[in-house]
Formats: structure tokens, C-alpha cells, sequence
């Protein structure tokens, strides 16, 4: 029998016989092509390679749910605190209602893995059939190796963090082997297999993307960030000694997660400041274009490539991230559907670095903070570049990157050209932003929407640009890696000072006070993650890492009073919170189920605890 690749370009390559049938007969003689003539070809063995990025989840997606067998979207920002998605059919409200299980979920993170794994394990395994030549170097054919490792072992990621352990594919799977060989590894020798995959890459890739053409391809920098990421995560209470796993053993009684190694903090600090080191000798840097704070983070998101930025997935084709963030009362805006919460609202920090919030009262009225200068009950008298005088004094004084991250009631929005909106956001019920009566759910249930991550020149419709790109790593992300594992390994020492007080300073924020004890120092950098690291797809990982999230993600999900009729920018009762969603999270939800589907096939698998 022979084996095809049917063709280059679709999305599961599978190395089976053709079928005859009318459609075959109607293709040209280039759709179909072995897998000799693909990997003698320099043309179509980049098309393959290319074509593996396709498995890329698309985490710029928040809202909308895969279909036609696409990859999966990001469903966990808005099943942390910092997000709710005003769309019911939306699948992450199912996740937060609790209403899932492994028959019913729609996000198919394992078969988009496992297709680009199989996909990498195909490039590797043939390409040195391809001799070098004026189209593809020697050099070239090296640096398309590094990107296959490099995204084989980003798969795996993806599988490990939301399954946790899982089979490690490093070889094709042929058509007449039994799947029941094929088990779930220890979750540490997933992770020495991704560490061992990335540094492999590293030694073939190049130091530093520059060249626009091979703008979202993999560097050396990129390798090393995913290294010091999934050893943050594999040292974390999780994975490492977590007594809720001791007992989960697969069919043979292998276990699944380690007894407790608290050296893992130290290997995740060295391995994060290798790659800020790396990444700092080759130009990288946290992104300023000028001296206003709010400009540079906010920018760091939609200055595409800018010097902070080492991997990426490019999207050009999708603009719903800025048009579900879009206002109602912008011209055609008609899904603002990406609400920020008040709960990530009370959590930003004021001007002067202190948090407004310290608690609450069983009303939910908040404990201020009297040294903060927090004070809801007052107005702003002036206008400000971020706000209109009048604006609640909930949202003013607030540090920068609030300003960039959440639009709120009195705030200033997109007042330039071509837009020239002059009149503040204005979210209460008859405002031009709040619920008009056909709006259905087709508003923000908040009274915030989220503005990080969007781009001021979009326009809503026609739609028109600009293109735009996820930010899988960064700079930023490395310093607080680094600064969270040296804290758990060695107690707040200068370096852990240093890099987080870097984040602080481009976000014009005070540094830390001295004299921070190791258990302080770790509510520091926790809160430093969830403030810079905002709708990036950390605050879910992160609040399970730390197993946090029976709590956190178990709890009310708040905003302000949308739903009554009456109210403008001065009234009081506006400002109250109110219970937006009753979030449902159990234990078993640390780790997500393997679908039932995957089961059947492989009667050697085990399912997660719980379900």
C-alpha cells in the first residue's frame, strides 16, 4: 500500500491510502503528493512545517466557540475572576456553572495536540531526505528542525498544563499499532521531555527573530522561556508533592505526580534568569515608547513584535478581540461581550502603589484602606487624559495600567481620529453603552469591559485591520517567573526585589517596601502576576498551580448595578456591587477530563481524579 500525505495544506495529515471516489478524481496532480515527494521538495517540506502552526490554539478567541474542527479557543481567562463573558452559549460559562464533563465539552485541546505532534514527528523523521540547496541551506534545513522540536514540545505543554500528565509522543504512530502501548508518563517525565525538547531546539534556532518574514516563528529566547515556564509550573503545589494526586496511579500502578521536591523552585529560578539573560544579550526589553506609563503597557499588546516579545501566534484574520471590547455606543458596536469584573476592578492599586481594598464587609462594601487615598463617594472635579471630570472616584487615582487595561464609566475612549468620541463611556442602563431593551445579552453585565490587549485604530465596520497577534511569551512573564521561584527557593533576596520592582517601574509604580518577609513577598508577586499578567491566560494557570482555585474560582463574580432603570454617572446606587455569576468550581477541576472518546481508543488511559 502506499502511503500519501493528503494534501500538504489540510488540517490532519495522516499517512493513509487514498480513497477513489469522484472528489479524487477531480483533483490536480499537485493535491496529492507521497510523503517522499513532499520531503525531496524544499517548497512543499516548508508548507508542512508551516502547517503544523495551524494547531496553534487560538487564544485571542475569548468568546466565540470552535467549530468545524478548529482549534480550541481560550476559555480561561473568563473562568478566572478578571473576566466574564456576556454570551451564554459561550462554553466557559459552562465551565463556571460546572456544567461539563468528558462527553460534553467543546474545546479539543488533546486532538489538536496530539495532530501537530504527529505532524512534528513526520517533519523530523523525513526531512533529512531533503537535500540542501539554493532554497532551503543546510543552515535552514537545521533551523526548520528547531522549530519542529520547539513546537512538539510546545504541544505538549498545552496537553500537560490543562490534563496534566499525559503520553509523550516523540515518533510516529503508525496505522497498525495498538494504542494500548501508549500511556500516561509521570508528569515529571513530561516535563523533563519538554526541557529536553526545548534545549534541543535552542541549539538550532536563531538567537532572536528579526526578520519580518519570520515574524511567529521560534528563537533560541522563545525555547528557553517555555523551559523556564513549564519548570515553574512542575514546582509549583500541583504537580510537586500535591496530596490530592498521591494515590493517582495509572492501570499498572505507576504514579502520576512526584512526592514533594522543594529544590524544583531553585532549577525554575535558574532556568528564568537564563532566559532573561539570553533574551537581554540579544536586544529584548520591556516595551517603552516614551515616558506615560499607561502608553507603554498599554501598547506592549498591539505594537506588534515589539522588543518585549519572543513568540507569538499571528492572527490577521481575526478582529473580535477588539470588536467584543468595543463600547455599544461606539458607530456599529453591537457585542461588547469581554467584561472585565469588579473583582480584578478593586484589585488595581492606586497611583501612589497602594491597594485601595483590603477586604469586605458581608454587604460586600468594601474596607478601604485609609492610606491609599480611595475614595468612592467622591467625583473627580478635573478631567484627566484618562477620564472626563465628574468620573466616580472608584476609578480615579488609579496606577496606570488600570488605565490601560479596563474601560469604566467616565472614562475617555478612542477621542481621536477617525472616531472623535467626546462624550464618556457610560455604562448604567440608558447610558450610550449601557443595555438597550433588544440588547438581549449583548452588553456588558459588569459595567466594564476589557481594554488590554486592543488596538485603538480599529474600527469597527468594514472591518479594516489592524492585524493582530497573541503573545504566547515575554519578557515581562520572565521576570516574575524568576522573581516567584527565588522567592520560594531562597527568601526575598535583591534579585527578587530587583525584577519585580522592574515590572513596577515601566508600570510607574512605586518599588516594594524593604523588609518583606518570604510569605509576604509571595502575596506580592502573586498579585504582580495577576495585575500584569492580566486576560493572558495566566490568572487560571496560576490560580491552579497554586491550588488556589477551590476558593478564588468557587466564589461570586461581581460588577456594578447595569440592570436598573434611572441612574447617570452621579448616582450612588449605580456604583453598589452586585452578584453577576455564581461561580461553581470542585476539586476535580484542577485538571481538566480526557474526553470519553479518547478513553474508548485507548482502553491503557486513565481518567482524572474525579470524573
Amino acid at each position: 500500500m502506499k502511503s500519501y500525505i493528503i494534501p500538504v495544506l489540510t488540517t490532519v495529515l495522516l499517512l493513509t491510502a487514498l480513497s477513489c471516489n469522484k472528489d479524487y478524481l477531480e483533483k490536480t496532480p499537485d493535491e496529492d503528493l507521497t510523503q517522499e515527494q513532499v520531503f525531496t521538495n524544499a517548497v512543499f517540506a516548508e508548507q508542512f512545517l508551516a502547517n503544523i502552526y495551524s494547531h496553534l490554539p487560538k487564544e485571542l478567541a475569548m468568546v466565540d466557540n470552535p467549530g468545524g474542527g478548529q482549534p480550541p479557543n481560550n476559555t480561561f481567562n473568563a473562568a478566572t475572576d478578571e473576566l466574564e463573558i456576556c454570551y451564554e452559549p459561550n462554553f466557559t460559562n459552562a465551565i463556571n456553572a460546572g456544567n461539563w464533563n468528558a462527553d460534553s465539552y467543546v474545546q479539543d485541546i488533546w486532538s489538536h495536540a496530539y495532530f501537530a505532534i504527529r505532524k512534528a514527528n513526520i517533519f523530523l523523521e523525513n526531512i533529512d531526505k531533503l537535500a540542501p540547496s539554493e532554497l532551503a541551506s543546510a543552515d535552514r534545513i537545521n533551523n526548520w528542525k528547531g522549530e519542529a522540536r520547539f513546537l512538539r514540545a510546545l504541544n505538549h505543554f498545552f496537553l500537560i498544563r490543562a490534563y496534566g500528565p499525559v503520553p509523550v509522543i516523540d515518533r510516529t504512530i503508525q496505522l497498525n499499532e495498538d494504542l494500548v502501548a501508549f500511556k500516561r508518563r509521570p508528569i515529571e517525565e513530561c516535563v523533563d521531555f519538554i526541557v529536553s525538547e526545548c534545549d534541543k531546539a535552542a541549539e538550532l534556532l536563531l538567537p532572536r527573530i528579526t526578520a519580518a518574514n519570520d515574524y511567529g516563528k521560534p528563537s533560541k529566547v522563545a525555547c528557553a522561556a517555555l523551559k523556564a515556564r513549564v519548570l515553574l509550573y512542575m514546582a509549583s503545589p500541583l504537580w510537586n508533592g500535591n496530596p490530592d494526586y498521591a494515590g493517582f496511579v495509572d492501570k499498572e500502578g505507576m504514579r502520576l505526580f512526584p512526592d514533594a521536591q522543594p529544590a524544583r523552585w531553585k532549577t525554575a529560578a535558574n532556568a528564568a534568569k537564563a532566559c532573561i539573560d539570553l533574551a537581554e544579550s540579544v536586544g529584548h526589553k520591556l516595551h517603552r515608547s516614551g515616558n506615560d506609563p499607561v502608553q507603554n503597557y498599554y501598547e506592549t499588546f498591539y505594537v506588534n513584535f515589539n522588543d518585549e516579545v519572543f513568540f507569538t501566534s499571528n492572527d490577521p484574520g481575526y478582529i473580535n478581540i477588539d470588536a467584543y471590547s468595543e463600547p455599544r455606543g461606539m458607530p456599529n458596536a453591537n457585542w461588547p461581550l469581554q467584561a472585565a469584573t469588579q473583582n480584578i476592578v478593586d484589585d488595581y492599586e492606586m497611583a501612589n502603589g497602594m491597594r485601595p481594598i483590603l477586604g469586605y464587609n458581608p454587604d460586600m462594601t468594601p474596607i478601604i484602606n485609609p492610606l491609599s487615598g480611595y475614595d468612592e463617594s467622591t467625583q473627580a472635579a478635573d478631567a484627566t487624559d484618562h477620564y472626563y471630570a465628574g468620573t466616580r472616584g472608584m476609578y480615579v487615582g488609579r496606577e496606570p495600567r488600570f488605565y490601560a487595561s479596563i474601560s469604566f464609566t467616565g472614562a475617555k475612549f478612542k477621542t481621536g481620529a477617525p472616531h472623535n468620541r467626546h462624550t464618556p463611556l457610560q455604562f448604567w442602563k440608558s447610558g450610550l453603552d449601557g443595555r438597550p431593551f433588544d440588547a438581549g445579552a449583548n452588553f456588558s453585565e459588569t459595567g466594564y469591559l476589557m481594554k488590554k490587549l486592543t488596538n485603538p485604530a480599529y474600527v469597527q465596520q468594514p472591518p479594516a485591520g489592524p492585524i493582530r497577534t497573541w503573545i504566547f511569551f515575554r519578557l515581562g512573564e520572565q521576570y516574575l517567573n524568576y522573581a516567584e521561584a527565588l522567592n520560594e527557593a531562597d527568601g526575598p533576596v535583591a534579585d527578587v526585589y530587583k525584577y519585580v520592582n522592574l515590572i513596577r517601574d515601566r508600570a510607574g509604580l512605586p518599588g516594594l517596601p524593604a523588609g518583606l518577609s518570604k510569605e509576604d513577598m509571595r502575596e506580592k508577586i502573586r498579585h504582580e502576576r495577576r495585575i500584569e499578567l492580566a486576560f493572558e491566560t495566566h490568572r487560571y494557570f496560576d490560580l491552579h498551580r497554586w491550588k488556589l482555585a477551590e476558593t478564588i474560582d468557587n466564589g461570586n463574580i461581581y460588577g456594578i448595578d447595569v440592570l436598573t432603570d434611572g441612574y447617570d454617572i452621579t448616582s450612588d446606587a449605580f456604583y453598589k456591587r452586585r452578584v453577576v455569576e455564581k461561580r461553581v468550581f470542585e476539586k476535580k477541576h484542577y485538571l481538566w477530563p480526557i474526553q470519553q472518546r479518547e478513553l474508548e481508543k485507548n482502553k491503557n488511559l486513565v481518567q482524572n481524579p474525579g470524573w
